[in-house]
C-alpha cells in the first residue's frame, strides 16, 4: 500500500476518528480529574463520578467525603469548561478558514476576541457586577457581540462580504479596540494587575454555569455549521461556481460568520483571551480527514477539546506555579503560525 492509498483510506475512516478521539477525551477527562494538589487514582475518579451519575452513593464507599467535592465541585466544571471551549475555538477556527479562504484564519480574525477584551476590560474598570460572577462574561459578550456587528455592517458597506472586505474591516477594528485596551490600562492604576490576568486567559473558579452555557452554545454553533457544511465545501470553488450549484453565498455567509463569532465570543467571555486553538487545530485534523467540512467540523470539535484539555491540565496540575493559559497556547501556537506562513509563502512561491 503507497502512503497516497494510506492517508486516503485514513481521511475516509471519519466514524473511526471519531471513536478514538471520543475515548481518548474520556480518558483524559478522568485522568485530568485526579490529578492536582491532592492526587487521585483512576478507579477512585471513576468511582466518584459513577456516584454522582447514578445517584448510588456506594460506589464512593471509602473515600474521604471531601474527594467528591474536590472532584464534582471545583476540578471537574473547570476541566469540563476548558474542553467545550476548545472545542467551539476549534470549530470556529474551520469555519473561518472554510469561508475566508485563508489558512491563517482563525477566531481573532475578525477582531471578536479585542472586542471581548475592551468589554471586559471596562467592566473590570468601571467596577459592573450587577449580575455578580456573570458580570464579566456578560461584558464581554456584549464587546464581541458589538465587534462582529461593526465588522457585518463595514464589510457590507464596502461592496460585500467577501473574504478580503471581512479581514480588512476586522483589522480597522482590532486596532481601535487594542488601542483603547491600551488606554483603559493606562487610567486602571491598581487594576491594572486584573485586566492584564484576564486578557492572558484562565480556566480557574469555574462552575457548573459556565459548563452549561458554552456545552449549550458550542451545540448549537456545530448544528449550525454542519447544516452548511455542504455549502461551506461548494464555496471553496469560488463564489461563481457555488452560486452556480445553487448557493446563496451572501447568505451562508453572514450565517456562518455570525455563528462562529457568536461562538468564540461565548468561548472568551468565560476563559478570556485563549489564541491560536482555532489556527492549530483545523490545520492538524485536515491532515486525517481531508478538506470535506462534513467530516472536519466534529473532528476538529474533539481535537480542539483535547488540545485544550491537555493545555490546562498541565498549567493547573504538572508545573510548579499556574501560568495563564493563553501564555501556553501562545508559546505553543506561536511557531506553528510561523511555519504555516512560511510554506504558504513557499508554495507561492513555487507556483510561479
Amino acid at each position: 500500500m503507497t502512503v497516497s492509498n494510506f492517508k486516503n483510506r485514513l481521511q475516509q475512516a471519519t466514524g473511526l476518528q471519531l471513536l478514538l478521539l471520543i475515548l481518548l477525551l474520556g480518558a483524559l477527562i478522568l485522568a485530568s480529574a485526579g490529578l492536582g494538589y491532592i492526587p487521585l487514582g483512576f478507579g477512585d475518579v471513576a468511582r466518584i463520578l459513577a456516584a454522582k451519575a447514578t445517584g448510588i452513593a456506594g460506589f464512593a464507599d471509602g473515600l474521604d467525603p471531601l474527594l467528591p467535592v474536590v472532584v464534582w465541585e471545583v476540578r471537574l466544571p473547570r476541566i469540563l469548561t476548558a474542553a467545550i471551549v476548545g472545542g467551539g475555538l476549534a470549530v470556529a477556527g474551520a469555519v473561518y478558514q472554510g469561508i475566508l479562504l485563508n489558512p491563517l484564519a482563525d477566531p481573532y480574525t475578525l477582531g471578536v476576541s479585542a472586542g471581548a477584551a475592551f468589554g471586559a476590560a471596562l467592566a473590570l474598570l468601571l467596577g459592573i457586577d450587577f449580575l455578580g460572577v456573570y458580570s464579566l462574561p456578560l461584558c464581554a459578550f456584549i464587546g464581541a457581540a458589538g465587534t462582529l456587528a461593526t465588522v457585518v455592517y463595514l464589510s457590507a458597506a464596502a461592496g460585500g462580504f467577501s473574504s478580503n472586505n471581512l479581514i480588512l474591516s476586522g483589522i480597522v477594528v482590532a486596532a481601535i479596540l487594542s488601542a483603547g485596551i491600551s488606554f483603559l490600562k493606562y487610567v486602571a492604576d491598581e487594576q491594572v494587575a486584573v485586566i492584564i490576568f484576564w486578557l492572558m486567559g484562565s480556566f480557574a473558579s469555574r462552575t457548573w454555569t459556565d459548563v452549561t452555557l458554552t456545552l449549550a452554545c458550542v451545540s448549537l454553533g456545530l448544528a449550525v455549521s454542519v447544516f452548511f457544511a455542504r455549502d461551506l465545501n461548494l464555496m471553496a470553488m469560488g463564489e461563481r461556481a457555488a452560486g452556480s450549484l445553487g448557493v446563496d453565498t451572501r447568505r451562508v455567509t453572514l450565517v456562518l460568520i455570525v455563528t462562529a463569532s457568536l461562538v468564540s465570543a461565548v468561548c472568551v467571555s468565560v476563559s478570556g483571551i485563549i489564541g491560536f486553538v482555532g489556527l492549530l487545530v483545523p490545520h492538524m485534523m485536515r491532515a486525517l480527514t481531508g478538506p470535506d467540512n462534513r467530516r472536519l467540523l466534529p473532528v476538529s470539535l474533539l481535537a480542539g477539546a483535547i488540545l485544550l484539555l491537555c493545555a490546562d491540565t498541565t498549567t493547573r496540575a504538572l508545573l510548579p506555579t499556574e501560568i495563564p493559559i493563553g501564555v501556553l497556547t501562545a508559546l505553543i501556537g506561536g511557531p506553528f503560525f510561523c511555519y504555516v506562513f512560511r510554506k504558504r509563502q513557499t508554495m507561492r512561491g513555487s507556483r510561479r
